[in-house]
């Protein structure tokens, strides 16, 4: 099993983002989890398409772009061109999403779906084996800095037998309250990459939170 871990820039500091950025390219980090914000499909805005291109010049991880807006579709050659290895979208907000996930493959990107708390990860018994990433929302979508959703243990559960038993060769991430106390349990139950945030970047010390959260 996989032990990936993709750090939030949302909770980096944004008036020294070389620098955080930076030690995120020297630490064990995986990817880097960018999320998009529109202010309509969760109630807060983040950044767009200038901050995302700026930061692919920095970083040397894969760019992990999580988009929680409407109409997600519109944007595909957009993500592709300002760097995004992965595009995330999510399944509350695609009316056609089987459509999306070729779209995002067609323009030579890896293809991920997030759920959000309330959504039974049954609903991509159909669609699951195209993918390439689930993301399971542990925290309503929006903000950082909010409490792990206990309920998210049996959900991943669930998820791990689904992805397992469909022969699907995508991974699970888990995003929300995600610290190096949860982390060991989740990835025992069949996480394959954590999004953390708060946990990375607090004190300033990313290296070795990182390393912690990863259980080096």
């Amino acid at each position: 099993m996989n032990r990936l871990i993709s750090p939030s820039l949302l909770s980096a500091d944004f008036g020294n983002l070389e620098h955080d950025i930076e030690l995120i390219n020297n630490s064990d980090a995986d990817w880097l989890h960018l999320d998009v914000m529109d202010g309509v499909f969760v109630p807060n805005i983040s950044f767009g398409f200038p901050v995302i291109k700026y930061v692919n010049k920095l970083c040397r991880k894969p760019l992990d772009v999580h988009l929680m807006i409407v109409d997600p579709d519109k944007f595909v050659n957009e993500v592709r061109d300002n760097g995004a290895a992965i595009m995330n979208v999510h399944y509350e907000a695609c009316t056609h999403l089987h459509r999306t996930i070729q779209n995002i493959h067609n323009a030579g990107m890896k293809a991920g779906v997030t759920l959000n708390p309330h959504t039974p990860v049954e609903v991509l018994r159909d669609i699951v084996g195209d993918l390439d990433l689930v993301l399971l929302m542990s925290v309503n979508p929006g903000f950082g800095g909010q409490k792990f959703i206990e309920h998210t243990y049996d959900k991943l559960v669930r998820l791990r037998k689904l992805v397992d038993e469909s022969g699907s060769k995508a991974l699970i991430q888990i995003d929300g309250g995600v610290n190096a106390e949860n982390a060991p349990e989740l990835f025992n139950l069949g996480a394959d990459c954590l999004v953390a945030g708060n946990a990375v970047f607090k004190g300033g010390e990313i290296i070795n939170n990182i390393k912690s959260i990863k259980g080096l």
